[in-house]
């Protein structure tokens, strides 16, 4: 009564079951599992604290289980044990990866029809050891875990529960008693966890001898020992000199029809036979059940019998953690590695939540911290790097999580749309207001944004050259010095003519009264003498074959009536000096799916370097007072020019702060690449390629290596962080949950964006008619094809040498000739006609002057 009183009060305590995954570079061997059960042998309590808690010494169980064709290590522990069992296993295996469980596996309900079960006990005198791990060539554990993988369906599953409870060392005195009576030549007792047959054979052999040999009395020489006995002597000495553990092995099988379980379990029970020694000790199963009921004491690791002892060592020999050297499939490695966050890491603390933007959490050994970066380190930018899918998305929305709630201004652009939609999303009542969306799939109520329009006179340049940029970048495969030249005077003119947009460039090079008008407001001579002079002065063949290039590009995206509704109004209809300044919201959706990706390329590297020249033009207000404007953009790669560099270096002056994802390092230009790692100062890596891994070690050796990065879990990341102004020591983490977003007000923001800053659509096209000097078409019924009639199949690749549709419907009046070149024209068409009625080819002459 007293037994089951005292196993009641020690139940009552809480219990927590925990993970184990080691790297596969694990080179921690048996001997790290020895001494990590020494340590852990710490918790044993004295008789007299036991007597008077009333309760019974606390145990742990090892645990290796086999569910769904996945092998795992466990060590079940009192609660109250967990941070002590935790420290002493980190101390041993310091990359182990451990994990509290918040359902046992033992917990669930088993839907296996068969449940087949045994423990395992020692053959002989427990005095006697077991094969150890030093007399083995290769690890032991290669032999249970290949039983194990050996396990072909889902639904089948096997658990091995080690329970240990540590004992005083008054057991070796056990051990010496036995000594003697070998050396007495009486032979071993059967005890604890021995053969109770053997025993029986012993008592009647003493029975049966004479007197002098059975007692060994007065005067009697001691008989010599055999070989064996000397080997039990040494053996059982040997065992003697470590600490021990009472322990008992329970197998458990889960299954459909018994026949597989009766093999399964004899399978188990053989890999541990490797363990037996003919002259010492070894395992046998016993207690063989198919009970259901047996299922609850593995389920609370019951454990108030004696059991057998072993000690340290055969106890490592048993349950260690897997190393190199094992190769069985199935088991479940840590797929990366853990490093220590540094001291200062950044929390929110009452009273400072503005100033920290939190999203993540540290997992290194069990310490959970929440921290986030300083708003005082993100001017020096930040970079979001990994494959699709790992979480980077949920990193930028974290952060834009933040500048949501504290006030901050902020501009996003998303080549997906998904980002977009999820940050308006969570836009609160109180900032309603302070949205702008910018939506170009909107196509009903387009949004004015012109590239050409000029805030600041002194950035006429930046403009000109950052545009061309953009364009080089979208058509670097077909791009020429001379479409670059004429391309770059073209911007330079059109800057200074009023209320100018992209589809005046076509214009200008196609429309002589319109070229002659916009030279009219040019006020730099070097762009004023090109037009006069030099453009003036080209032959039309030359002049179609090199404006020809620009038209083909330029007209490609400003035919898009999408596009061109948007970046055809002469005014942007939304003013970014006044969303930085005032702490307003920005959200650019370029869903390449429902434009296009060029179009969203060139749009969006339009909006960035639009962005760039309005944080640029604060230099006209004192440091101090230029607000932090936050820039994120996803998938930042396809709005990169070569120039970026200059916005990653100059940003900072501007309290333009920029945090950039994309998936790979190749995606990136080298001056792009170069430009990011040289001035970016939070690198954030999540599961990457193998491509990349090697290139990014460098950033954070040397606590990580290229493996680590390749084999993290989704949401899981390494940094290397800007922490007050200097780099801290790479370390790892995980992205924090994302909170559910409040009442969803994104139609009535979308609603009241379109009522502030677009413009119905049949306005906008009204408006570029008459600014672009367009004419209105009347529509026309089109002819319907002959029934059927097999349609024309287009080439995919036009010819080379060949104009595309939008130059060669432009080329026409591209140059103005000389008032010599025209008398001589005139004088060769008055031949030509002459020509003509005698019979020549009809438009030669025309041809060459049209």
């Amino acid at each position: 009564m007293r037994l089951f009183s005292r196993n009641k009060k020690r139940h009552s305590h809480e219990h927590c079951l925990l993970m184990l995954e080691v790297p596969r570079t694990n080179d921690k061997k048996e001997l790290a599992a020895e001494q990590m059960l020494a340590a852990l042998h710490g918790i044993l309590r004295s008789k007299r604290e036991l007597r008077t808690s009333g309760t019974l010494q606390e145990h742990i169980s090892l645990e290796v289980v086999a569910i769904g064709q996945r092998i795992r290590f466990y060590i079940w522990t009192p609660k109250h044990l967990q941070a002590f069992v935790e420290g002493q296993v980190y101390a041993q295996y310091p990359t182990v990866q451990i994990y509290e469980q918040t359902e046992d596996y033992a917990d669930r309900q088993l839907k296996n029809s068969v449940i087949y079960s045994a423990e395992l006990q020692l053959i002989d005198n427990e005095t006697l050891p077991i094969k150890t791990f030093p007399s083995f060539e290769v690890d032991p554990l290669a032999a249970i875990t290949a039983t194990l993988a050996k396990l072909n369906k889902e639904d089948e599953e096997m658990w091995i529960q080690i329970m240990a409870r540590p004992i005083p060392d008054d057991w070796h005195r056990r051990g010496a008693r036995m000594v003697n009576r070998i050396r007495g030549g009486r032979g071993l007792m059967g005890g604890a966890g021995g053969s109770s047959i053997n025993y029986a054979g012993q008592m009647f052999g003493a029975l049966t001898k004479p007197p002098n040999q059975a007692g060994g009395g007065e005067g009697v020489k001691a008989p010599e020992l055999s070989e064996r006995d000397k080997s039990r002597i040494s053996e059982i000495e040997k065992k003697s000199t470590k600490l021990g553990y009472q322990v008992k092995i329970r197998l458990l099988y889960a299954g459909h029809d018994q026949h597989t379980a009766r093999l399964r379990l004899q399978a188990l029970v053989g890999a541990f036979k490797q363990f037996n020694t003919t002259n010492l000790n070894g395992f046998e199963a016993r207690q063989a059940s198919f009970s259901h009921d047996r299922v609850g004491e593995y389920k609370t690791r019951h454990f108030i019998e004696k059991g057998f002892i072993l000690n340290i060592e055969e106890l490592a020999s048993l349950f260690h953690l897997p190393h190199t050297t094992v190769e069985t499939p199935n088991i479940v490695w840590a797929t990366t590695k853990t490093a220590e966050p540094p001291p200062n890491i950044p929390i929110q603390l009452p009273g400072s939540e503005q100033d920290i933007s939190l999203f993540g959490v540290t997992n290194f050994r069990g310490d959970n911290t929440v921290f986030g970066a300083q708003r005082v380190d993100r001017d020096r930018h930040f970079y979001i790097l990994g494959q699709t899918g790992t979480g980077k998305s949920g990193a930028l929305e974290l952060l834009t999580l933040s500048d949501i709630y504290y006030d901050q201004g902020f501009a996003v652009i998303d080549p997906h749309g998904d980002y977009a939609q999820h940050v308006l999303a969570f836009i609160p009542e109180r900032r309603v207001d302070d949205v702008v969306y910018f939506n170009p799939a909107d196509r009903e109520y387009p949004i004015g944004f012109n590239p050409l329009e000029v805030t600041d006179p002194t950035l006429k340049g930046h403009i000109s050259s950052e545009l061309v940029g953009v364009l080089k970048r979208m058509f670097a495969e077909s791009w020429g010095p001379r479409l670059e030249y004429i391309l770059r005077y073209t911007l330079l003119a059109l800057l200074d003519y009023p209320n100018s947009t992209m589809l005046d460039i076509t214009r200008m090079l196609t429309d002589r009264k319109f070229r002659a008008e916009v030279v009219t407001y040019v006020d730099d001579p070097v762009v004023r003498s090109f037009w006069t002079t030099e453009f003036a002065s080209w032959n039309d063949k030359f002049a179609s074959e090199a404006v020809a290039p620009v038209l083909n590009k330029v007209g490609a995206f400003t035919a898009n009536p999408m596009i061109r509704n948007i970046i055809g109004q002469p005014k942007s209809t939304f003013n970014l000096r006044q969303i930085m300044d005032e702490g307003k919201i920005l959200i650019v959706n370029l869903s390449r799916g429902l434009m296009g990706e060029d179009n969203a390329g060139i749009l969006g590297a339009m909006m960035v370097i639009k962005i760039q020249l309005t944080a640029m033009s604060r230099a006209d207000m004192p440091m101090s007072e230029r607000r932090p404007f936050y820039l994120y953009v996803d998938e930042f790669q396809n709005f990169a020019t070569d120039s970026f560099a200059t916005i990653l270096s100059e940003a900072r002056k501007y309290a333009l702060n920029l945090t950039v994802a994309n998936q790979y390092i190749s995606q990136m230009e080298q001056p792009v690449r170069d430009a990011v790692f040289g001035n970016v100062g939070t690198i954030m890596s999540f599961r990457v390629s193998p491509d990349d891994a090697p290139f990014l070690q460098k950033y954070f050796e040397p606590q990580f290596e290229s493996a680590d990065l390749i084999q993290q879990h989704s949401r899981f990341f390494v940094i290397s962080m800007m922490i007050n102004d200097e780099k801290a020591p790479p370390f790892s983490a995980k992205t924090l949950n994302l909170p559910a977003p409040p009442a969803d007000q994104s139609a009535r923001i979308i609603e009241l964006s379109r009522q502030r800053y677009a413009r119905d659509k049949t306005e906008v096209e009204a408006l570029i008619r008459r600014t672009a000097g367009l004419t209105p078409v009347e529509a026309k019924p089109a002819s319907q094809p002959a029934p059927n009639t097999p349609s024309l199949d287009l080439p995919r690749n036009r010819p080379s040498g060949r104009l595309g549709k939008v130059a060669s419907s432009l080329l026409r009046n591209v140059a103005t000739p000389s008032d010599e070149k025209k008398r001589r024209r005139t004088r060769r068409g008055k031949r030509g006609g002459t020509h003509n009625r005698q019979g020549s080819r009809p438009g030669a002459q025309a041809s060459r002057t049209n």
